[in-house]
């Protein structure tokens, strides 16, 4: 206090002004609002989960686990397919509290998320026993041909999930499923702009009987994700943006906090001079507006080859002036609102940079006010090149910006040419060159002939390369990633002392020459003079 004196009614004034202040932050507690924006209907409001709720949600989920685990594999499987003949019974009311939340059409909210997570669950399902069944380990070295090798997998006991707005229901869903159904127990944070959907979640698993312990959700805001991250998880699986991924590493690099980052992407469709420009151009244009463009998947660049260029930009142009753009709940509507004004701004802002630096904008590239304030129109962008924006930072909107190449060494080195590498397309005739290309695609994922649909094959894993994370969620893989791995070894002679253990001598050391002759030298003459060398360790008197 730098010496000076506090009275006792300045004591009691300043406690007061502390209660006051108090009472304050209580009344301004941190609020997260889920709304359509389509519409800017408020869907509901909550009150985001405090550092203090978070540690008790991680707590008691910790509490959970053992009991959650004893049920067994079987028991959690049952669980699981009642989980999913609830939500193919509720498929309708699901899709469309996604669409209103959301904002993408009811169809996509089917598609995208119904379907993808009934199917997650028929692989869990399907396969979740023989995953933990203990796994044999062969030995080939002769000195361990005595052993019983097995690896197990154990869960990692709680498992953190942050999850986003762009896929609400699916993305912590899959994930959540391949946690629970090894053993874990799972805390969701979800992205602020859409609790309901991960809510919804929650209802239709404890329905099922997953404890509600087992599997909570967190609502709330950055704050409470971070909390989360900080808390006495066992494992974080994060998907967001890479600027967040890698702020996120780095903070659970500090205490060894395993993590699964699926970050962004800006995933190159390349179009071969030999594809069919009709079909290849619908894709891109799917591709590139599905979920208006929201999508770590879409299409974000395209290369075509000039042969076919201006027919291909006629073609996307064209498809693209079809499409019907409005509110999700419309059975017509083919590309709904983005999610908010910051992610418009972003939109705009790429396409402004291109249109600055000389590329043409053919169709869209302004806001539908019209319809509401969430409205992009769906864009078509011609002659880009990589020092613009568009084609280097992820855009994550409805843009569909094309670049001509002339071979297929320009394309490998134009795709290839991004901090990310999530996901490619290639579109060619001839599947055995696009396999070629592919495997010269540096991304965690590349179909040929198609685009986006790879998120929906329970049994191929997601995730990609360099900026677009670490590690890997969907089928085997990403169950790999809910557990531990253990090695259990068992001697089939207990009752012998090892040839290896202590009273080693001269003689020992020439002993194990020769075993090593017998097990690697080249000829079999020498492998036999190795044996008889090495069989004296097996007579030793000096063992400790």
């Amino acid at each position: 206090m730098g010496g000076q004196t506090v009275s006792g009614a300045s004591a009691i004034a300043s406690v007061n002004f502390l209660c006051f202040m108090a009472i304050d932050l209580q009344v301004a507690a941190r609020k997260v609002l889920s709304a359509n924006p389509a519409t800017g209907e408020r869907l509901r409001e909550f009150e985001s989960a405090s550092e203090d709720q978070v540690r008790t949600a991680v707590s008691r989920a910790r509490a959970a686990q053992a009991s959650w685990n004893d049920l067994g594999v079987r028991r959690r499987v049952a669980i699981l397919r009642d989980f999913q003949e609830k939500l193919y019974e509720k498929k309708s009311d699901v899709a469309h509290l996604i669409t209103r939340e959301a904002g993408k059409p009811y169809a996509e909210a089917l598609l995208t998320e119904v379907l993808v997570v009934l199917d997650a669950a028929r692989f869990c399902i399907e396969n979740a026993y023989k995953f933990l069944r203990d796994e044999a380990v062969p030995h080939g070295n002769l000195a361990m041909k005595t052993k019983s090798g097995r690896i197990l997998r154990e869960p990692y006991g709680v498992i953190g999930i942050i999850s986003p707005w762009n896929y609400p229901f699916s993305i912590p869903a899959t994930e959540s499923l391949a946690a629970l159904v090894v053993g874990n127990t799972v805390v969701v944070k979800p992205s602020e702009f859409t609790s309901l959907a991960a809510l919804e979640l929650a209802s239709l698993l404890h329905a099922a009987g997953v404890p509600a312990d087992a599997f909570q959700v967190l609502v709330g805001d950055g704050e409470t994700g971070a909390a989360l991250i900080n808390s006495e998880i066992d494992k974080l699986i994060f998907t967001g943006s890479a600027a967040t991924g890698k702020r996120i590493a780095q903070s659970a690099a500090a205490r060894l906090l395993p993590v699964v980052l699926e970050l962004g992407g800006k995933d190159p469709l390349l179009v071969l001079d030999d594809a069919n420009v009709d079909v290849a151009s619908s894709g891109a244009v799917w591709g590139a507006f599905v979920n208006a463009g929201q999508a770590c998947l879409s299409v974000e660049r395209c290369y075509v080859h000039h042969s076919i260029y201006q027919p291909f930009l006629q073609a996307c142009v064209d498809k693209t002036k079809r499409l019907r753009i409005g509110n999700g709940l419309d059975p017509e509507t083919d590309v709904g609102p983005m999610i908010h004004e910051r992610q418009l701004k972003i939109v705009e802002s790429h396409v402004e940079d291109a249109r600055a630096h000389g590329a043409r904008v053919l169709t869209g590239g302004f806001r539908m006010k019209e319809i509401g304030p969430s409205f992009y129109a769906p864009t078509v962008i011609a002659d880009v090149n990589h020092d613009m924006r568009i084609m280097r930072e992820e855009t994550f909107g409805p843009v569909l910006p094309v670049m001509s190449f002339r071979s297929d060494e320009e394309v490998v080195r134009l795709a290839n040419d991004s901090e990310y590498g999530l996901a490619a397309t290639i579109w060619t005739r001839d599947q055995d060159r696009g396999e070629a290309l592919a495997r010269r695609i540096a991304a965690g994922t590349v179909m040929v002939n198609d685009a986006v649909s790879c998120f929906g094959l329970s049994e191929a894993p997601h995730g990609g390369f360099k900026s677009s994370g670490i590690g890997r969620t969907h089928g085997r893989f990403g169950l790999e990633e809910m557990v531990r791995i253990k090695y259990l070894d068992s001697d089939r002679l207990p009752g012998i002392k090892k040839v290896w253990w202590y009273g080693y001598g001269e003689s020992f050391g020439r002993q194990m020459e020769g075993f090593l002759d017998l097990m690697f030298a080249r000829g079999l003459g020498a492998r036999l003079r190795g044996a008889i060398r090495s069989a004296g360790a097996l007579r030793r008197k000096n063992h400790l």
